[in-house]
């Protein structure tokens, strides 16, 4: 008999919904299925849009200006907005239709939740456009579409839910969350500083190339340089924690003795980044040295800028590749095989290779390109301040290449210690340590070809 009386219960409940949804959400007739639906703002274009106040669910109220072509917000502070977050509202807007008008003259709003709306957007157009008002309330009981109001007309009618990110923006939202702004084609060198116990790291671009200046002068990897470059670039503030931090503000977040300091040049320009205490788990705080604002960032950028010089070096031990190799010398136990390209007598012949030296003869291509690629493709997996003890005193073997049709040439000598094998790269410091098959096999090669 419960059992009976629960099953009634919730019939009753499920029928009170269906009338509820009918009657609120579906009593006006059906659009026809052919027939366009109207738009809410049917003359207004998105680009026309040049000023927005959004009140947001959250309760922040936000006005926006175009000025020169971008976005500014103007209240309730002044700074950079955010064009795709604007743009987010501006689209939205010339883009809104009505999916079903619920109700004409409604003697009450409050059941759509329009008494007091959960978000509401006045803007003006340009070019003599009327300005417009929108006004969002509940969402519908299935989920699928907002109740809501334009201008001051007294009907209400339904948007489509998915629109409701876009309209819905904070303060935040609508502020540009670069930390820092830097003209990445003007950088030529980073300074790097982590705490006080290690010896800041700076690089310098010249011609196109980056060199690691500081602890020492090495050949630096570019991908890495470029990549914290771009992640000072490219920082986005996930919060704002001071508008306008105070000494002791700085000091709350670990800002007046940063952990990490990054240093962009750019020409006799400086752009400086400072990474301050933990904020999250995931986040810390940083703020652009210039200016007040301290806000939070990932905290994966404090990670990266943490490697050491080692790290930035560059790992490839020969800078050419096998296609664009066109002489190559090998010494070993004080002989010399010279190695040159052969140019293909046509399209479809592909370049040889000619021993020159000893005793001249053709040598075999693939055999040639193999030892070629294996060169190109060693790489240090670790760096010895100096070469004592790496058998460099007396090289195992030298090798000379001269690539990119004869403007370009390398050394490299390479020494064996054991079963380790370093290589000296000319011009740089230390030695490469580098994998001992590679070596070997490269040995290997040679033996073949001198045959």
């Amino acid at each position: 008999m419960r059992g009976l009386r629960s099953t009634i219960a919730l019939l009753v409940v499920l029928i009170g919904l269906g009338a509820y949804i009918y009657f609120v959400t579906w009593k006006q007739p059906a659009q026809d299925a052919g027939s366009k639906l109207e738009k809410v703002f049917a003359s207004v274009q998105a680009d026309q849009i040049e000023e927005l106040t959004v009140k947001a669910e959250s309760g922040d109220v936000t006005t926006l200006k175009k000025m020169s072509g971008a976005w500014t917000v103007v209240a309730p502070m002044a700074t950079t907005g955010s064009e795709a977050d604007a743009s987010s509202v501006t689209s939205a807007l010339s883009a809104l239709e009505i999916e079903r008008v619920v109700d004409e003259n409604p003697a009450d709003v409050k059941d759509y939740g329009l008494e007091t709306p959960r978000i509401e957007i006045d803007f003006k157009a340009s070019g003599g456009k009327a300005s417009g008002r929108l006004l969002v309330g509940a969402k519908t009981p299935t989920g699928a579409s907002m109740y809501a109001r334009r201008n001051d007309e007294k009907r209400v009618f339904l948007v489509a839910e998915n629109q409701n990110s876009s309209l819905n923006k904070s303060t935040f939202d609508f502020r540009d969350k670069s930390v820092i702004k830097i003209d990445r084609e003007k950088v030529d060198g980073v300074e790097v500083a982590v705490g006080a116990a290690r010896q800041p790291l700076q690089f310098a671009k010249a011609g196109g190339e980056w060199k690691l200046i500081k602890p020492l002068e090495a050949r630096a990897d570019p991908g890495l340089v470029e990549a914290l470059v771009g992640s000072v670039e490219t920082a986005q503030m996930k919060s704002v924690a001071a508008d306008s931090a105070t000494p002791a503000d700085l000091k709350k977040y670990g800002l007046d003795r940063p952990e990490v300091t990054v240093t962009v040049h750019l020409g006799s320009a400086r752009a400086t980044l400072a990474l301050g205490g933990k904020a999250g788990p995931d986040t810390v705080y940083a703020r652009d040295t210039s200016k007040p604002l301290v806000v939070t960032v990932d905290s994966t950028l404090a990670d990266a800028a943490r490697k050491g010089a080692e790290d930035y070096r560059r790992k490839d031990v020969f800078e050419f590749r096998a296609f664009n190799a066109t002489r190559a010398e090998f010494t070993r136990n004080g002989q010399t095989m010279i190695l040159e390209r052969v140019k293909g007598k046509s399209e479809e012949v592909p370049d040889g290779w000619r021993r020159v030296s000893p005793n001249p003869v053709d040598a075999d291509r693939s055999k040639v390109e193999s030892l070629l690629a294996g060169l190109a493709d060693m790489r240090a997996t670790a760096f010895a301040p100096s070469t004592a003890k790496t058998g460099l005193d007396s090289p195992a073997l030298a090798v000379l290449v001269t690539f990119e049709d004869g403007k370009k040439e390398e050394r490299v000598s390479f020494g064996k210690s054991g079963a380790d094998v370093h290589a000296l790269v000319a011009g740089q410091p230390g030695a490469a340590k580098i994998e001992a098959e590679k070596f070997a096999e490269a040995n290997k090669t040679l033996d073949e070809l001198l045959k």
